[in-house]
């Protein structure tokens, strides 16, 4: 699982039947670097599926690759990231 804060949404004109009614929000990954002396988030964006109503703003902890669609099995969902939770609060240690 990673962290990102979330910069936006994302409104599809098409898209997979499977994913109807989805809400899609951009988000940005933050590094371990950024996360330990507190910098804003200094990774690639990209497109997560939200389920939980995450805002602008919202950290959250997102999952990736074959995790991102586990939590729909046994259906099948063609997608890359998915939100997990949204964050209260964050400690870093080391």
């Amino acid at each position: 699982m990673r962290i990102a804060e979330v910069i936006g949404t994302v409104t599809l004109s098409r898209w997979h039947p499977s994913l109807n009614s989805s809400r899609w929000v951009i988000g940005v990954p933050f590094s371990l670097k950024a996360l330990q002396k507190g910098t804003p988030p200094d990774g690639e964006d990209l497109v997560i599926l939200d389920q939980l109503g995450a805002g602008s703003g919202s950290r959250i902890g997102f999952s990736e690759g074959a995790e991102a669609a586990a939590p729909f099995l046994p259906d099948r969902k063609p997608l890359d990231a998915y939100c997990a939770c949204i964050l209260d609060s964050l400690t870093v240690n080391g």
